[in-house]
């Protein structure tokens, strides 16, 4: 089964970001769907519950070089599509007239993450918390230290929507969405953000996941 996207109940095509799980069996830069007038892209055959499946997509190599698991033919994957660029080629076709013309058309470069299934299932245990709006920011980052700028851009969306929403109501449906979105992001496997704190007092850059330095008194005048 080739997975690039499916269809949708109305016909149109959409993008499939369910996780595939499988044993690698191949991969490599071949033309799209093996098609001898097609395109280069880059295909991961995988061999899971359902049969084997045929991914592309020409992000896929690079997601396989950049796995942490650097996984190998025979290891047992999962990848998941994340996100897409989109942009503009120039295809050359006759038109009526048997002229050659070209013709601007707008493509979707798909992102892809392939890791191993422990990842993802460890993403999905980080996405659970942070969705859990009971979780207090300290505890939840002192079992998962990188969780840290995470909960630093959730307090930032808070206070933004304290000062400009006025509605209690509109405020909370503002940091849910906020929420949401990174606990899915996260899911996903996406990277994590890495955001440092600047210390305006003493211009230096610190980490989100501990304390500043404490500052040192000045040395008595003698």
């Amino acid at each position: 089964m080739n997975r690039e996207s499916r269809p949708s109940p109305t016909g149109r095509l959409v993008a499939d970001d369910r996780l595939i799980v499988g044993r690698l069996e191949s991969h490599g830069a071949a033309n799209y769907q093996f098609s001898k007038g097609a395109s280069q892209s880059y295909y991961l055959k995988v061999v899971t519950m359902r049969g084997i499946e045929v991914l592309w997509g020409k992000d896929l190599g690079r997601a396989l070089a950049e796995s942490r698991s650097q996984p190998k033919i025979g290891s047992v994957i999962a990848a998941r599509r994340t996100s897409f660029d989109t942009f503009t080629i120039t295809e050359k076709r006759r038109d009526e007239a048997g002229r050659m013309v070209e013709t601007p058309r707008q493509v979707k470069r798909y992102q892809w993450i392939v890791e191993s299934p422990e990842f993802f299932a460890e993403r999905a245990k980080l996405a659970r918390r942070v969705r859990d709006a009971r979780e207090e920011a300290h505890h939840a980052v002192k079992s998962h230290p990188e969780l840290a700028s995470t909960y630093l851009s959730l307090r930032g969306a808070q206070e933004i929507a304290e000062r400009r929403i006025a509605d209690p109501k509109d405020r909370e449906r503002f940091v849910a969405l906020v929420r949401e979105a990174m606990a899915k992001s996260i899911k996903n496997g996406e990277p994590l953000p890495d955001i440092r704190l600047r210390d305006r007092s003493t211009q230096r850059t610190h980490d989100v996941a501990s304390p500043p330095p404490a500052q040192k008194r000045d040395a008595p005048t003698r």
